[in-house]
Order: C-alpha cells, then structure tokens, then sequence
C-alpha cells in the first residue's frame, strides 16, 4: 500500500510517498481501507518533531480518517466490515490502510460523506470537548474564538453557536471574519491590529467575556484574559500564533477566572467512551444540516506537502483533507 512517510524531522516537504506492507490488525483491532484523511496544523508540527506527540520515524501524519472496515480481528462492539467508520488516530492516517482498536471507531451515517467525516475529529471534537466539557458554555453567553477562520476556529464558532452561545470571532481579515459570520459568529474583531481588551469589553457593554477559545496564544492571550467576565474561562486550546504566552496569575484571582486547558487528544486515550459519544452527536448534527463544516480543499495523498503548505502558511478557511 501507499503511505506519506516522515523519515526526517524536515518538515511536510520532507514527507515521502512509499510502498509499505499493509497493517496486519491484532486482536480487538479493525484493519481499516482510508478514504479520506483530515489535516491539522499539528501535522505540520509533529513533522517537525515539535508537537506533543513525538513518534519515532519513520511514521505517516494525519491524525483522522474516515474509511471502511475490511476486516476485523476480536470484539467488533457492534461493527462489522463494509461498513463506514470514522475515528482519530493521532498520526499513521496518511496511507490507503491502517489497523485501528475497534473500540475508537465510529459508524458514519448515511448523507455525511468520508471528506466531512474525516475532518471532524479534531477540530469539532477538540471544540465540543473544550466547550461543553471544559468551559461548560451555558445557552445565552458570549464566547470569543480567536483564529476564528481557521478549522479549528470555525468548529469552535459553529458548535458555540449551535451551543446557544453568541459568538464573537477574532480573524486577521475582513474576508476571514465574513466567513465566520457565515459560520454564525455575531461579531468579529481584526487582529492583529485592534486592541482585544477594548474590543471584546465594547462589544458585550462592558460585561467582558464568558468564555474565551484561544486558538492562537501569542500577544493575543494576556489581553483576552483581561478581557474576561467575573468567573470567565479562558481555554488553551493551541498555539499557532508559535509563542507560549506567560500570563500574570493575579489575572486570574481578580476575576475568579479560570484558565484551563483543553488537550483533547489525551482525553479520548482516557475516555474512549465519551470520545465515541461526541463523535455520534457531531456526526448526528451534520446528518440533520445542523452543522455545517466547511472544507478549504481536498488534495491527493501524493500531494501532502502542498495540502499541509496551506497549513502552515496560514491561509486555510475550514478544513483541508486528503483523499484516497
């Protein structure tokens, strides 16, 4: 079978494609025929040996698939082969078969198709994870996404949205806060280059926010904690602005405020169960035309480097995905 390899900590144009033996699935494992693979800026990290995860080479990136099941070795919970699934893998997504734990995997319905499947683990369920279960967003409060155009922000506007929650999108660009409009953010706020402290405290009459979705660190988090209402939540969720902020406590007692950190790849190791759950419940609002994801573009495997190129230039306005 095909797959994109990384033999070196190069980055995405050091990623090679290589004929490599197909994976022989161990009991309690599905061998899984990939159809489509959604990308994340972390891939771009994790190329480079500067994301979390580190695995050692050579390996293949994408962190989630959709697919079909071939065949499967033990406990199937209920799945059996031809049929649709869809899952987060972490990395080795990237090749036209992967061996997966049978209990990670998601039955698709039918009307979502595999590119809309395979780009929702990560970011959706990095947004319901860190909404719901982490900021415990309540119908009726203001929410501030930043990175807003981006998959990871978009998700984020949608499902606050969904949420009951009203959105106020941070972009870098007019064109980019339109399409968070379209996503259902109610405001939006041009960064850089506006004061977010003043912005945020203008836009919700002095209150500040309930909850703000950080997807950028950066200059950007120090003046959003501010920006906070009594007992606000600020979420770290990611650091594509490619600086760790160091933020002053006392920000934090003044307010009663919270920061917390929503790492939900380690939570779907610990909670299988709930990650499935959010999974069902995501896939159950696209198949209604609740949710809406948006995809930049979809690339073939042999292109990988330019699909993660649109990453890491920053210019991606929903997900990007690869198909097999």
């Amino acid at each position: 079978m095909k797959a994109a390899l990384c033999n070196t900590l190069s980055g995405p144009a050091g990623l090679e494609i290589t004929d490599i033996p197909v994976p022989e699935p161990k009991s309690g494992q599905a061998l899984v025929a990939v159809k489509a693979v959604g990308l994340n800026f972390a891939d771009t990290l994790i190329t480079r040996g500067k994301y979390q995860y580190k695995p050692g080479l050579p390996f293949s990136p994408g962190a989630e698939i959709a697919g079909v099941i071939e065949r499967i070795e033990g406990e199937a919970h209920g799945l059996h082969s031809g049929q649709r699934v869809m899952t987060y893998v972490g990395w080795g997504g990237a090749a036209e078969h992967i061996a997966v734990a049978t209990d990670m995997l998601v039955p698709v319905p039918d009307g979502v198709s595999d590119t809309i499947a395979a780009g929702l683990s990560v970011t959706y369920g990095t947004a319901l994870h860190g909404l719901a279960d982490r900021g415990r967003l309540a119908a009726g409060e203001t929410v501030v996404v930043t990175g807003a155009a981006g998959g990871a922000g978009l998700a984020a506007v949608e499902i606050a949205n969904l949420m009951g929650g009203r959105v106020i999108a941070v972009a870098s660009t007019p064109e980019k806060l339109a399409v968070t409009r379209e996503a259902g953010a109610s405001e939006g706020i041009l960064y850089p280059g506006t004061d977010l402290k003043q912005a945020v405290r203008e836009l919700t009459g002095g209150a500040g926010a309930d909850v703000v979705y950080d997807c950028i660190g950066g200059d950007a988090a120090e003046p959003l904690i501010r920006a906070l209402a009594w007992k606000g939540r600020f979420l770290v969720v990611g650091f594509a602005a490619a600086e760790i902020p160091r933020i002053p406590l006392n920000l934090l007692l003044v307010k009663g405020a919270e920061a917390t950190g929503v790492f939900w790849g380690e939570s779907v190791q610990r909670d299988p169960a709930g990650h499935r759950a959010g999974m069902a419940r995501l896939l159950d609002w696209v198949a209604q035309g609740r949710l809406h994801p948006r995809t930049h573009g979809t690339f073939p495997l042999e292109q990988i480097a330019a699909a993660l190129g649109v990453l890491d230039a920053r210019v991606a306005q929903g997900k990007v995905v690869l198909t097999l």
